[in-house]
């Protein structure tokens, strides 16, 4: 009996050993799977880089509103003459153009325009270009938006009223204009804006023979030539100028015929290194505008 009785307690002390353990060891985790690791993107060299964007077209680029002068294929030109028409000197200049077979554009004030309308109706009959040059010459760039619209809008009306046509070239005196006014002034009328890459600075009255050789001196393929059928001397130089121009082998053409003509500019070669150009020569100076339109 008493050996059944130890038995017992033995029996007892061990399942009470084995629920102690049970409370005191810590469950175990579940094992986390490994995940696998992204490799990261491989840099795309440089040489498709350049290919792929070769092959990109580019975004059309918006046409050119202003011209100094235009690229062409040959030698072609465009006389122009400003602040006209003049009652003596202009058909003095029309008689002369019309002996040379020569076509130019002119960009007349409409306020002589209301003066002289029989000239400048007998210069479109001709066949030259007739654009605006403002009504009375103002600097535009100091004006009020308003003040400018009205300056053309009356030259405009009195281009019209005289010729048939409007013009669809501008000038703006003295060269003067805003960024800002040459897009809203193309957006309102339609016009291009003209300036200059030869200016004999006729209006200074050098005289005929200074006026034919910065001329003769400064034109190129492509170039739109300034003056003013409003001086003497400038009329004066005329006849030896076309003389000489046309022994250039250079051919006449209106502002508009010449902005039609326009080819591709064919794009520079890259730039050499800056160690490699710093011997060379520094570029001479770009000259300045003149106060010249």
């Amino acid at each position: 009996m008493s050996n059944y009785r130890l038995l017992l307690g033995c029996a007892a002390t061990l399942s009470f050993t084995v629920a102690i353990a049970a409370q005191s060891t810590p469950p175990t985790k579940p094992a986390i799977s490994a995940r696998p690791v992204e490799a990261a993107p491989k840099a795309v060299p440089a040489k498709v880089q350049k290919e792929a964007a070769a092959k990109t077209p580019a975004a059309p680029k918006e046409p050119a509103i202003t011209f100094n002068s235009v690229h062409v294929d040959g030698p072609y030109i465009a006389m122009t003459f400003d602040d006209g028409p003049s009652a003596t000197l202009t058909p003095k200049l029309l008689d002369l153009l019309a002996t040379h077979h020569i076509k130019a554009t002119f960009f007349v004030l409409g306020e002589m325009v209301a003066e002289h309308p029989e000239i400048l109706a007998r210069a479109a009959q001709e066949g030259h270009e007739i654009a605006s040059h403002s009504w009375s010459h103002p600097n535009l760039a100091k004006m009020s938006q308003e003040g400018v619209r009205s300056q053309l809008q009356r030259t405009d009306d009195e281009i019209k009223s005289t010729t048939g046509k409007r013009p669809t070239l501008f000038r703006p005196p003295y060269g003067s204009i805003t960024e800002r006014q040459k897009r809203w002034i193309h957006d309102e009328f339609g016009y291009d804006i003209i300036l200059w890459d030869v200016d004999p600075l006729d209006w200074k009255r050098p005289g005929p023979a200074v006026v034919r050789n910065r001329i003769l001196k400064e034109t190129r393929a492509g170039s739109i030539v300034l003056s003013h059928d409003i001086h003497p001397g400038t009329v004066e130089a005329m006849p030896s100028t076309f003389d000489e121009l046309e022994a250039k082998g250079f051919k006449f053409v209106t502002v508009s015929e010449l902005i039609g003509m326009a080819t591709p500019v064919t794009p520079h070669p890259k730039a050499e290194p800056a160690e490699k150009s710093a011997a060379k020569a520094a570029p001479s100076a770009i000259p300045t505008s003149s106060p010249g339109g």
